[in-house]
């Protein structure tokens, strides 16, 4: 079959890239969608069974970093469009080994990016597309001003928030890594005309999250009646975004973003951390049929982590004004979905918390 588009997603495997593969592989079916994962520990094929057998869709376990077979790989399959998501992106692992988030995130990036222009520039790059997904994280942290953040003890927090022209200023190794991936994204824009685009986005959450990550973490620590482990005293405020949302915003931004530009993609809401636990022990408890409060003994107040930022908030009115984007979900409609989904998917939670997925692709694909 001949498709109207060939596009790679890679990290299709992970956490937001297994929601943009499967937004794609359904709403385009004459798109042809191929999911390139290395598999790592984050990475997981359970998290697109329901269209693993989609025609459209094709799966390649190759590393990012492997710069030969990426680009075998767009000759074979004529690709046009490249959406990366690949990325080491838990910052306590980039503290304890920071060189895994060079090779990854910066290195990685690099291949893909020659890769496209290898393919591509011969063409004069018609019709293709890079988009490169960051984070927030690249530019700091913000003054909390309002550290009540209103009657109801939430956002917003201060009047100042990131745009795409605030500066850089990372301050954990995973930032750097990631803005320095933005800078090589930007330059071979400049420098080749490569036609990039690139987005920083908030906290996601939502369901198939690696559960090292707060949400899925605390859920489970939740049903199983462990600590909830608070960095400092949970003063930190971040932007939270469901994951759908995220994906449709990419969906849009792909297709109908400006080349060489950016755009932030945030959920306009605003909490502190300790906030978004007691709001997760409030929802688990009611879902488990607990009464209101039985796990509140639960929270515990830990050394903080190093070069923890205070506050993230993004602004995302351009998004909204020039593409009519916005979040469709309230964060508490979004964080009963989301609790309600990792208690009702155990089995999944138990899999890829032991490891045994890790050991089913090894048997099959071979350890990399």
């Amino acid at each position: 079959m001949k498709y109207e588009r060939s596009i790679i997603i890679t990290g299709g495997a992970g956490f937001i890239g297994s929601h943009v593969v499967r937004l794609f592989v359904r709403k385009y079916p004459d798109y042809r969608i191929i999911n390139l994962d290395k598999l790592t520990y984050a990475g997981n094929l359970e998290n697109l069974r329901d269209i693993e057998n989609e025609p459209n869709y094709r799966f390649c376990r190759l590393d990012v970093c492997d710069l030969e077979a990426v680009t075998a790989l767009m000759k074979e399959e004529n690709v046009d469009g490249i959406i990366h998501l690949a990325a080491e992106s838990h910052v306590d692992r980039s503290i304890r080994d920071p060189f895994i988030f060079a090779r990854t995130n910066v290195l990685g990036t690099l291949s893909m990016l020659q890769a496209a222009r290898l393919c591509w520039e011969p063409k004069a790059y018609e019709g293709c597309r890079f988009y490169h997904i960051s984070t927030d994280e690249v530019f700091g942290a913000l003054e909390m001003t309002r550290p009540e953040g209103g009657k109801d003890g939430r956002g917003p927090y201060g009047s100042k928030l990131f745009k795409e022209d605030t500066p850089y200023n990372p301050h954990s190794p995973y930032s750097a890594s990631k803005a320095s991936s933005d800078h090589f994204v930007r330059a071979f824009h400049d420098t080749y005309g490569l036609p990039a685009v690139i987005t920083n986005c908030s906290n996601n959450y939502g369901p198939y999250q690696f559960p090292e990550k707060l949400v899925p973490l605390f859920i489970n620590n939740i049903r199983t009646r462990k600590n909830l482990p608070v960095y400092g005293k949970g003063e930190n405020v971040r932007d939270w975004l469901y994951v759908e949302d995220h994906a449709r915003a990419i969906d849009l931004i792909f297709h109908r973003g400006t080349p060489g530009d950016s755009y932030n993609i945030g959920g306009f809401n605003e909490w502190k951390n300790i906030d978004v636990v007691k709001l997760l022990i409030k929802t688990t408890d009611r879902v488990l049929g607990r009464p209101e409060g039985a796990d509140d003994d639960l929270i515990t107040y830990v050394t903080d982590r190093a070069g923890h930022d205070l506050r993230y908030a993004i602004d995302s009115s351009k998004l909204k004004t020039e593409l009519g984007w916005e979040p469709s979900l309230q964060f508490e409609e979004g964080m009963e979905k989301t609790v309600r989904w990792y208690l009702e998917n155990e089995k999944w939670l138990e899999r890829v918390t032991s490891g045994d997925y890790l050991r089913y692709y090894e048997q099959m694909y071979g350890a990399k």
